[in-house]
């Protein structure tokens, strides 16, 4: 009698197995029809959407016919669940729709099976269950690995970018430190020599502070996502405030700062990105410019938004750097000393905001570099008053 119930289990398994590889192709179908649904599943075409999917069944199938001989945790191959976590992690499904395809997947077969009068209970009931029990864990496992993975890289991406960032203000602080220690006299009760020493010492930590974290986030990436909180700001006032605080970098290599923005030109930005921008710009071109003039200046474009840029009439850039100027750790400082992010970040800002950035330079006169902000996120107040560039 024991015999004869193994030999109807086996024929039962056997039976569905077939049936999952004989209707391979109509089951696949039915799958996509459903999790087509899912809203990161809509735009795929059908060798996508499918990834491991066949492979699963062929996995499944082999379970149900090497049960015999194996146990279930062996049966299970799996191998192709970790390549489908990350396939999907890429695709753009959030962890909740790698869950529901697989769902979708084990109810496509039951209702395969019934329709076929085969009952899918006892051992097939639990091979199948432990199959996709085992794919899911590994898809998910996977899958929440590369979201970790890209949550450090963006952290470790800001951290670079915010640190780099300060380098600008940082020595601007420390030359009007220096200006003070050099013009203020001995008058009054209160020793400035000490408190300048301090601001000096306290100055030097920090910049060896910023280089250690620029040399330890040397390979950080600059294509993660970028967020965003726009309102609307007057683009005279950012620069006029930028040129203040860059004043002493700028005044130590007689450089002039100019603001040609218009005063009645508005933009709907992410405030604190377009500063760093502009700053980026303008600390780059004071480095080119020991003895000139750095243009800050911005136009509203015909219903295209608003076009910005930082001119310089310095030591230009040499043409076979150019094309990899935005390239991260693509340095253009004379000495080749920078950490070559500058660029890089403003590339990263300007693309989050849906523009583009360009550059124009030539040796022995100068550079300009210009960014778009699109239409739909800019607005100038009144029409045909911003400057053009030349």
């Amino acid at each position: 009698m024991a015999d004869g119930r193994i030999i109807r289990l086996m024929r039962r398994l056997d039976e569905l197995a077939a049936l999952i590889q004989r209707e391979r192709e109509t089951l696949l179908s039915r799958w996509r029809e459903q999790v087509r649904k899912l809203p990161s599943a809509q735009g795929l075409d059908t060798p996508t959407l499918n990834d491991h999917v066949p492979a699963l069944l062929d996995e499944l199938s082999a379970a149900l016919r090497n049960v015999a001989d194996q146990s279930i945790a062996q049966a299970v191959l799996g191998g192709s669940s970790p390549a489908h976590g990350m396939e999907r992690y890429q695709n753009g499904f959030d962890i909740v729709e790698v869950v529901a395809e697989y769902s979708i997947l084990r109810g496509c077969i039951h209702d395969l099976a019934e329709s076929n009068g085969i009952a899918v209970e006892g051992q097939a009931f639990h091979i199948l269950n432990r199959v996709f029990d085992e794919a899911i864990g590994l898809a998910v496992q996977t899958f929440a690995t590369q979201q970790a993975l890209e949550l450090a890289r963006r952290r470790d991406e800001y951290l670079a970018f915010v640190t780099h960032d300060l380098r600008t203000p940082l020595n601007a602080i420390a030359l009007a430190a220096r200006v003070l220690d050099s013009s203020a006299a001995p008058t009054g009760s209160i020793p400035m020599s000490p408190m300048l020493r301090s601001l000096h010492r306290n100055v030097e930590q920090l910049t060896t502070l910023v280089d250690r974290i620029l040399k330890e986030n040397a390979n950080v990436q600059t294509e993660s996502g970028v967020r965003l909180e726009r309102r609307w700001l007057d683009l005279w006032s950012l620069v006029e405030e930028l040129i203040h605080d860059l004043h002493p970098v700028a005044g130590t290599s007689s450089t002039q700062l100019l603001n040609r923005v218009p005063e009645d030109l508005s933009a709907y930005a992410d405030a604190s990105l377009l500063r760093r921008i502009f700053q980026n710009l303008i600390a780059n071109a004071i480095t080119f410019t020991p003895r000139g003039e750095v243009e800050i200046g911005a136009r509203q474009r015909n219903g295209e938004g608003v076009e910005c840029w930082v001119r310089d009439n310095g030591a230009g850039i040499p043409t076979d750097r150019l094309q990899g100027v935005f390239d991260k750790h693509e340095t253009t400082t004379p000495d080749d000393a920078g950490a070559g992010l500058g660029l890089a970040i403003v590339k990263t800002f300007v693309e989050a905001h849906g523009g583009t950035v360009s550059v124009e330079s030539t040796e022995g006169i100068g550079s300009i570099f210009c960014f778009t902000l699109p239409a739909g996120t800019t607005q100038a107040i009144r029409d045909g008053a911003a400057a053009t560039p030349s």
